[in-house]
Parts: C-alpha cells; structure tokens; sequence
C-alpha cells in the first residue's frame, strides 16, 4: 500500500484496534478465557526494588484462574531479584540455562525467545520487570484482545512515558529512541504501522502459534523486529494496542540510548532492506572518545531462529 493511502488505514486501523485497559475486567476476560491457558512472562535484571510488587499486583490474577503460570526468567542478578521473585510465588528461571547448547543469553531479546521456550502458555504476555507503579490492568489489558476476539493475534502497550529531569518532569520526553528513530523510520517504509504510539514498548502479548513462527533479535532490537514481523505474518488486522496510561521506566543516557538505536536499526534494516550490508552478530557504534581518539561500542545484532523451526528439527523439543 502506498504512503499516499496510508492515513485512511492508519485511521480506520486505530478506531478499531486501539484499547482501553479500562475495557478489560478481570470477570469479563474469566468469562472469554474458556480452555486458553495464558503465561505472564517478566525479564528480569537486577530488579529488586520492583519486582515484588509487579507480582504482589500479579497473583491475584493466578489465585482467580486468569494467569495459567508467572514466569520470572532472570538474568543473574545480583541483588537478590529471583529469592523476591521466588518468594512472591513466581517460577524462576536463568535465563542462560534455556536452550543453553546457543550459549549464554546476549540481551533482553534473548531472554524473550528462550522464555518463550519455556513458557507453557497458548497466549503468552511480556512485561517489564523494572517499572515503578506496576498496576493488575496492565496485564488485564495486554490480555484483553487476545482472550475477546481471536482475530487478534499481536497487542502492543501503549502509554506515555514522562521523563525526569531532576524535579522537572517532561511529559512525553520519555520516549526519545521511539520519536527520533522508530517513529519516523515506520513512517517512511511501513506506514501502516504509523499509528503504534509506542512501537518499541516491551509491555506485549500475542499468541504462541504466532511468536513461535518469528525469529528474535538478541537485543534492544527485538520490540521492532516483533511488530514487523507479526504485521507481516498476520497482517494489519490482526495487531492491536491497549492503552495503559503512564508507565514509569528508569531512563538511561544519551549514550546507552545511542546503541539502543542501533539494534533498532539493524533489526529494522533486515526487515526492510535485506541482510545485505549487515554484520551477522554485532554492529560497531564508533564515536568520538573524551582524549579525542574514537571508541567502539560492539552491539549485538544477533537473531535467533524462530522456535517452530528448532521443534521441526527436534521433535523431542
């Protein structure tokens, strides 16, 4: 489709397939689940501070009978994230001890595949692990489309996402990589997908027949990789996003956000363009060093197989 017809599906697309989480009542979705079983899945990284009460806001949910499983895949933290998360009453896994024969996990992307792996649900919900102010309907609501409508097959959050300043907050500075990079690169060559307020969001959920046939970028590439690839297995119909209101993430630096970009990118650039051009496993982000010489910054642009293809080699898998 053109970019000259693309504000007409945009339009149509987002009065249809944009959600409140507010739509989403824990009975009304008991009632839509029937024999789905759904897994919540959080990636964890030195995620003391939050992760107990994202899963005290979680449980409830598993004592009701909506959540099948609470998976917590962890990243060797050393603040004592997976004895909380543990203790919470949530499964925890390493996330280098699944599928360890491709080695150790190299980024949240990673994480993402092998909990997959792991994870028993037919519909299967990712969320963050590190975000202040964690509340049940963020979960109600990226379930929401899911359990109701079964032309739904991939829901994206959406939010806003202030920045701090010190005691300035800036209301919607929080998403600089989704504005200065995503954004406008969505536009120029999949402009169907224009209207995701937030396409790099990693608060996602979609069907396992879906994710299972999608490859997973190791990385910070892997929230755009997603969305392109459901949108080009699925189609546009089939994507939605649930409105969660404000999330609060820690921010980091210019810097980290710099590589941060650039696995968006690559990720982005294979699906657009091809692998011609791109390195097979890490991408070099050369900048000016402070003693005025250069540094390099490797960043990992590694992809791992979809899994329905490891399970068609393996059938033990």
């Amino acid at each position: 489709m053109s970019a000259a017809h693309a504000p007409d599906r945009v339009g149509d697309w987002l009065a249809r397939r944009t959600y409140d989480a507010g739509a989403f009542g824990l009975e009304r979705l008991l009632d839509a689940k029937g024999a789905t079983s759904v897994s919540v899945v959080l990636p964890a990284r030195e995620a003391a501070g939050t992760i107990g009460p994202t899963l005290a806001a979680l449980t409830p949910l598993r004592a009701a009978g909506l959540l099948d499983e609470l998976l917590v895949v962890d990243a060797a933290s050393a603040d004592g994230t997976a004895q909380i998360a543990r203790a919470a009453g949530a499964t925890v896994v390493q996330e280098s001890e699944i599928l360890a024969e491709h080695g150790p996990a190299r980024g949240k992307g990673d994480a993402l595949w092998r909990a997959l792996h792991v994870a028993r649900g037919d519909v299967i919900a990712f969320l963050d692990a590190d975000s202040a102010g964690f509340e049940a309907r963020f979960a109600l609501g990226l379930l929401g489309p899911l359990l109701t409508d079964p032309d739904v097959a991939f829901v994206k959050g959406a939010y806003r996402r202030p920045l701090h300043v010190g005691a300035e907050v800036v209301p919607e500075g929080g998403g600089r990589v989704t504005e200065l990079l995503a954004r406008p690169l969505l536009n120029l060559h999949v402009p169907e997908l224009a209207g995701f307020v937030q396409p790099l969001a990693g608060e996602m959920a979609g069907r396992r027949a879906l994710l299972e046939r999608l490859p997973f970028p190791v990385g910070y590439g892997v929230e755009i990789a997603l969305l392109l690839d459901a949108h080009r297995h699925a189609g546009l119909d089939a994507l939605a996003q649930v409105d969660l209101g404000t999330r609060r993430n820690a921010h980091q630096s210019l810097q980290a956000l710099g590589a941060m970009a650039c696995a968006v990118l690559a990720a982005a650039e294979r699906r657009i363009h091809g692998d011609a051009g791109l390195p097979a496993d890490a991408a070099a982000l050369v900048r000016p060093a402070p003693d005025g010489g250069s540094e390099r910054l490797e960043v990992a642009v590694e992809e791992r197989p979809p899994l329905s293809t490891l399970r068609a080699a393996d059938p033990a898998t």
